[in-house]
């Protein structure tokens, strides 16, 4: 299957975007690899590409599941949905860098940002989980502690390639354990403690088990995600911001990434240093509220987009090191 529209897979992959870690990378056969359910099978999804302007797709099946028996017509239909919507391939690249092109300011990103585009969640509720773990977290420690999770709680599925999992759905973690003592108890302390490692607190999260615990009850007992595509920005931002945890940054990652509300600036420490750079002569005084009203006033309709680029010049253009040193 063939996808014709600019992309660099990998810089949309290792961009840092919180809705997901970077897909399982195979690096003999340049693939990146994730698990999605349609029509109630497992089917893993694997991405290549030769050049910026199309990239390749490869499907497989569980090996216990009879291939004489799946509807592929209906399935590499339902990829094809799947994979325009998690890479945003109905979004106009073009037209985007018309608009970045038109601010000198923002000009230079298209340069170091040429075929990134939003990295959509497979589930938006791994995209409420991870970006609660990414606050004031590194990119590295985040992603390593939700694929522990996936391997702890997640579904496994054999596929010819390999051993993949999906992430779990609230429920499961509603029920998990937040760390080695709780776990130690629960189970008779059988064990020394430190022998228990199926537990939040083992994967790495740190203080933010207590949030991920609340998003998880909150999506278990109180509402269902699917709602949040329903909703507008401002009623979803209103939802989302009373998970214990969540500030205005998580809540703009998570609607951004999780459900594809392009008006979402999340603002951090990074954006206002750039933001504040480019257009307020690096006034220290700007606040991350003021900031996050700026770019969704300024910004508008691309406004998700244009801090997703301004990130990633920043921290490859070398603008960010160039800014902590003063």
């Amino acid at each position: 299957m063939e996808f014709n529209n600019l992309i660099d897979l990998s810089l949309t992959q290792l961009s840092g975007q919180t809705s997901q870690p970077p897909w399982t990378y195979n690096k003999d056969m340049n693939t990146y690899s994730n698990v999605i359910i349609s029509d109630n099978i497992p089917i893993l999804l694997k991405t290549s590409q030769n050049n910026i302007n199309s990239f390749n797709l490869e499907y497989e099946i569980p090996k216990t599941i009879d291939e004489s028996v799946v509807n592929k017509k209906k399935i590499e239909k339902s990829i094809k949905e799947e994979i325009i919507k998690i890479y945003d391939l109905d979004f106009d690249l073009d037209k985007f860098y018309k608009f970045l092109k038109d601010d000198e300011k923002l000009s230079p990103t298209c340069d170091y940002s040429k075929g990134l585009r939003l990295f959509r969640s497979v589930d938006p509720f791994e995209a409420i989980i991870s970006s609660i773990s990414s606050s004031n977290n590194s990119i590295k420690r985040w992603t390593t502690s939700i694929i522990k999770l996936k391997k702890i709680w997640g579904d496994e599925f054999e596929f010819p390639s390999g051993k993949y999992y999906r992430f779990p759905p609230s429920e499961i973690l509603f029920d998990a354990y937040e760390d080695n003592l709780e776990e130690y108890e629960a189970e008779g302390r059988q064990m020394e403690i430190e022998c228990y490692t199926h537990n939040l607190k083992s994967c790495g999260f740190g203080y933010r088990v207590p949030y991920i615990k609340d998003a998880s009850e909150i999506f278990t007992l109180e509402c269902d995600y699917n709602d949040f595509f329903n909703m507008s920005y401002e009623q979803a931002y209103d939802e989302i911001i009373k998970i214990k945890g969540v500030g205005p940054k998580v809540a703009d990652c998570i609607l951004l990434y999780g459900f594809g509300f392009m008006e979402a600036f999340p603002s951090d420490v990074w954006i206002k240093r750039i933001v504040s750079y480019l257009y307020f002569d690096n006034n220290p005084d700007i606040s991350i509220k003021e900031l996050r009203e700026f770019g969704m006033d300024t910004f508008g309709k691309y406004a998700g987009y244009v801090q997703l680029y301004l990130f990633n010049y920043g921290r490859t253009s070398g603008l960010f090191d160039k800014l902590t040193s003063k």
